[in-house]
């Protein structure tokens, strides 16, 4: 039995144990383990830190162990499993079945009840197929934190993925306001509906063509059909978009912001990365049976071109919680529940402040929210360096603009903030739209008028940095 063959066992038995497969990160942990490497080995090979590494694997083998009913780890790994296929064998057939017997392995052929297989000339016409499961891998995405009620977005994002076939989503939103959770409580919902799906960050600010050799890697580990050689064009490559034809792939694109750049009006790229732009309008446009879906702090350029009621591109600005976020403080521990809608107010329901804001509330004023109302000012504390990298961002136009509205205590009507401003009328829209586009700004409608104004939370940060913006 080779290696191939113990991931395709081991992805089936952790999908009966957990109901998800194996990711990229934890196949490679086995593979090494397989072959005797040292951790270190597979954290070079992995990019990532040995202490990670570990902690993944930590994980796994606990997994595995229940799965086999054996004490797994690292260095007995391969001995445990050649034991337990051993003692699975049946006495026909040299198959090897696990469970109840819905998962068999015969020579080289592995067959799953939850695995779709070509109908048999004999099998009964009124036959009802069984579920297929895709080909998952999140090996980029971090380890899921408590997910808070989300249903309203849930909902409008599968009857945009499912009903509507979008074939590009943007979910964009301040720091920690929970787009990465709200994805990931997605897929389990969706799965079944893809061939594939693929979940990569670009923290690291990943060349496209890179990315796109590394998407094509896995496509093909997974079994994706090669495209025909009339279909890869005439750059002699293999452009992802052929298989995103000829396959159902749901792809997930992590921290977009950090191909844009820095002092520059949101959604412009950095120098070099202009052609991502260019990669998610002919996803937009083209026709597929795919979904790409970007997470990021700002809107790129180009998606508003894009988007509209009745086409397959659209938008989700994320805003924070509602009364949902309540469970937040619930489990700080603060006391007074009549004054903790007035605090989720005040942060905006931002699930990353309010752990914050009510870890530091439980340390100082022992969870009396009372207590820390007394103060005059608005506390940041951690807040203020996830404040100064999206400040950090903005143009000159746009930081003239936020420190003008940081003195103004009501919202303004857009006529107040240009009278004020030495901005020409261009530059001052753009720099509107843009602090849009990056959730910084908020609109309030007042009759047939829309005011604009700061949350609390970046009108406190903003003021006490009056003197960098100024």
């Amino acid at each position: 039995m080779d290696i191939e063959e113990v991931l395709q066992i081991a992805n089936h038995l952790t999908f009966t144990t957990t109901g998800q497969q194996l990711d990229s990160l934890q196949k490679s942990i086995l593979r090494g383990a397989w072959d005797n490497q040292k951790y270190r080995e597979i954290a070079q090979r992995n990019h990532r830190s040995e202490k990670y590494i570990k902690e993944v694997g930590f994980k796994l083998w606990k997994l595995l162990s229940v799965a086999l009913e054996e004490d797994v780890s690292k260095l007995n790994f391969r001995s445990r499993w050649e034991k337990w296929i051993a003692s699975n064998i049946s006495n026909s057939g040299h198959c090897v079945q696990i469970g109840n017997g819905n998962v068999n392995m015969c020579g080289e052929t592995l067959q799953s009840s939850e695995v779709p297989q070509k109908r048999s000339p004999k099998t009964p016409q009124n036959s009802q197929p069984t579920a297929k499961m895709p080909q998952i891998d999140l090996g980029d995405a971090p380890e899921p934190n408590l997910f808070y009620n989300r249903t309203s977005e849930l909902t409008t994002l599968k009857q945009w993925i499912l009903e509507n076939r979008t074939r590009l989503i943007t979910i964009y939103g301040l720091s920690g306001i929970g787009k990465t959770a709200l994805t990931l409580q997605l897929i389990p919902q969706i799965q079944q509906e893809f061939d594939y799906i693929i979940y990569r960050s670009l923290r690291n600010s990943p060349p496209l063509q890179t990315l796109q050799t590394n998407l094509i890697q896995f496509l093909c580990r997974g079994g994706a059909p090669v495209p025909a050689a009339e279909e890869r064009g005439t750059t002699g490559g293999l452009p992802l978009l052929e298989y995103l034809r000829s396959s159902r792939c749901l792809l997930i694109l992590d921290d977009i912001q950090t191909i844009f750049s820095s002092g520059q009006l949101a959604g412009n790229y950095q120098p070099g990365y202009e052609n991502y732009g260019t990669f998610f309008k002919q996803l937009a446009e083209s026709s597929h049976n795919s979904c790409l879906i970007l997470l990021s702090w700002e809107k790129p350029r180009e998606i508003a071109a894009l988007e509209g009621e009745n086409r397959p591109c659209k938008s989700l600005p994320l805003n924070g919680l509602g009364s949902e976020a309540q469970e937040i403080v619930r489990e700080k521990g603060l006391a007074e529940p009549d004054k903790w809608s007035e605090l989720i107010d005040l942060y905006r329901g931002n699930p990353l402040s309010l752990n914050i804001v009510s870890t530091m509330i439980q340390d100082l004023f022992g969870g009396s929210v009372s207590e820390f109302f007394s103060y005059d000012t608005l506390f940041l504390g951690d807040l203020e360096s996830l404040l100064e990298q999206q400040c950090d961002r903005l143009f000159d136009s746009e930081k003239q603009v936020i420190s003008w509205l940081a003195s103004e205590v009501e919202p303004v009507e857009i006529s107040k903030i240009s009278a004020n401003l030495e901005l020409s009328p261009s530059t001052l829209l753009q720099a509107v739209q843009s602090l849009g586009r990056r959730l910084l700004i908020e609109k309030v409608k007042q009759g047939e008028k829309t005011l604009f104004t700061l949350q609390p939370v970046l009108m406190e940060y903003v003021k006490n940095q009056f003197l960098k913006f100024g």
